[in-house]
């Protein structure tokens, strides 16, 4: 087959502090005419580096060596006015969050005019009919209707289609895919996957796909290339690598996933939370006197108990009401209905009568690195809830050590800052701050989706083994459903608002009893590995 893209001994350094940092080390692949090759590894790995230096998007700090030609053309080195010839025209990028890839003031018509007036000259009508053209071949119903629109007015996966749209209007042979499903719900995800190998085909690119996860990888691409370190230390057939997998990393890599199950609940547990009927429906106000002309129906009668040990596991697409309900189960949002904690209904307690079991539930958030203020230390990161709530009568900093043992890591990093961190060690620092104070119930809202699979299953481990040493209860929202499978006692789906079915986790998973549960799982567990290339 002919060579579309033919990668020879790259590599790829930044100055950063008067030191030298190999990020890509030698990497040598080939992607030929619609052939996928799927770039893998954790996090700093060099795959991003590899992409965007096939039309040399590095920063200036960058020192490229070694050979990247398209079609026979060298890219390294290239005058920029060749480069400005294949990007977006025969080399085209799809990123890993449309959000901050689109331009939020301007409409989609205006995005996609863009670059076809840019590449094409087409303006004015023959630009709308060929956005139009576009929009539909991605899926978008209603493309007229839709020109108008702002990224902020899509669904992620809309947004994710129209980035798709983008990256076909110039007909490109290559399509670099930078983690496109990471930030999407799994059924947005395996649409996303068929999309992408219809396109292929239909368009007769070749792809190059960026990814950490290997359950996309299986199916989906012709050959692979695992990264790890900068280098690429195996590659091949992915059936073959997958069935013979010949370095330790790959082996590591095809085994980092969340596998068992949580330890049973403790005979005669006490209940730690219960709602009934909760609804949180948040006012919509309309002209000059405010007044209330309707609702946001977040969550509809939505019931849910804790108890001690016990996980409950909720899960959706992203606007179901998840952590929402979540949310106002800790009073951080107004509803309505009774909310039992530890025998005490909390629903009309004012602040100052909240405070007193605040220390008694905690969160910990999504993305570690936003939940953590860079402008201040891990010790005083992790004993801020001290200081707040006025608790321990024992030597702060002690304590500090204590928990940071606890969750994994030395105390003796107590004096570093955020951004010195890797992302799982940073997560290990948001537990350690919510487990300080010693709670009972803890909200973990989507704690592992920002992580890579090996770090994933650490995190998962923890989790399993704070529970069993603390008797904690855990409200686990996640729409990753093989993490929820490995942490959860109990499960709820949620669809925009209502709880759709709940019970024991292996009867929702082994046999969901709503079509959308179904849905769910045919999606996680089955659409991602049917996807191909």
């Amino acid at each position: 087959m002919t060579e579309v893209l033919a990668v020879r001994d790259l590599s790829v350094t930044f100055r950063q502090e008067g030191r030298i940092v190999a990020a890509v080390r030698g990497a040598s692949f080939d992607v030929a005419e619609g052939e996928t090759v799927a770039l893998v590894g954790e996090s700093g790995s060099g795959k991003s580096v590899t992409a965007l230096s096939t039309v040399a998007l590095l920063p200036d700090s960058a020192e490229v060596t070694g050979s990247v030609r398209y079609r026979g053309q060298e890219m390294v080195g290239a005058a920029e006015r060749d480069l400005q010839q294949i990007r977006g025209n025969r080399i085209s990028f799809i990123f890993q969050e449309p959000m901050t890839s689109l331009n939020p003031l301007h409409t989609l018509e205006k995005q996609l005019g863009e670059s076809l007036a840019i590449h094409q000259g087409l303006t004015g009508a023959p630009a709308r009919a060929r956005i139009l053209e576009l929009l539909d071949k991605v899926g978008i119903d209603d493309a007229e209707t839709r020109l108008g629109a702002f990224p902020h007015q899509l669904s992620g996966g809309q947004r994710q289609r129209v980035m798709i749209a983008m990256a076909l209007a110039n007909g490109p042979d290559l399509l670099v895919a930078d983690e496109p499903t990471t930030a999407l719900d799994v059924t947005i995800q395996a649409q996303i996957l068929e999309l992408l190998a219809t396109l292929k085909r239909s368009e007769r690119m070749s792809l190059l796909f960026i990814t950490h996860d290997l359950g996309i990888v299986r199916r989906f691409a012709d050959k692979v290339c695992v990264m790890q370190g900068g280098a690429i230390v195996e590659q091949g057939e992915t059936r073959a690598i997958f069935a013979r997998p010949s370095h330790p990393y790959t082996r590591k890599l095809l085994a980092a996933e969340p596998t068992g199950g949580p330890a049973p609940v403790p005979a005669g547990a006490s209940e730690l939370l219960r709602t009934d009927n909760l609804r949180i429906w948040f006012p919509i106000h309309r002209g000059f006197l405010r007044r209330t002309v309707g609702h946001v129906k977040a969550v509809n009668a939505a019931t849910l108990a804790v108890r001690e040990g016990e996980t409950v596991g909720v899960v959706g697409e992203s606007g179901s009401g998840k952590t929402t309900l979540a949310l106002a189960a800790l009073r951080l949002v107004s509803s309505e209905g009774p909310i039992v904690f530890q025998g005490r209904d909390i629903q009309g307690w004012k602040s100052r009568q909240l405070r007193a079991v605040r220390r008694d539930m905690q969160v910990v958030f999504q993305d570690p690195y936003g939940s953590l203020s860079p402008r201040m230390t891990i010790e005083q990161i992790v004993a801020e809830g001290l200081t707040v709530h006025g608790a321990g009568d024992g030597d702060p900093h002690a304590m500090v050590a204590q928990v940071l043992r606890e969750v994994g890591l030395d105390p003796s990093m107590m004096s570093r800052y955020p951004h010195e961190f890797s992302g799982g060690q940073r997560q290990r620092i948001a537990i350690a701050r919510a487990m300080i104070l010693k709670p009972r119930l803890i909200v973990l809202d989507e704690p592992t989706s920002a992580l890579d699979m090996t770090v994933q299953v650490q995190i998962v481990e923890l989790l399993r083994e704070l529970q069993r040493r603390h008797r904690l209860g855990y409200i686990f929202i996640s729409h990753d459903l093989r993490v929820v499978r490995a942490l959860a006692h109990h499960v709820i789906v949620m669809k925009r608002g209502d709880v759709v079915e709940q019970g024991p986790a292996a009867q929702v998973f082994d046999a969901p009893q709503s079509a959308y549960t179904r849905t769910l799982m045919a999606a996680a567990f089955e659409l991602k590995a049917r996807a191909v290339g």
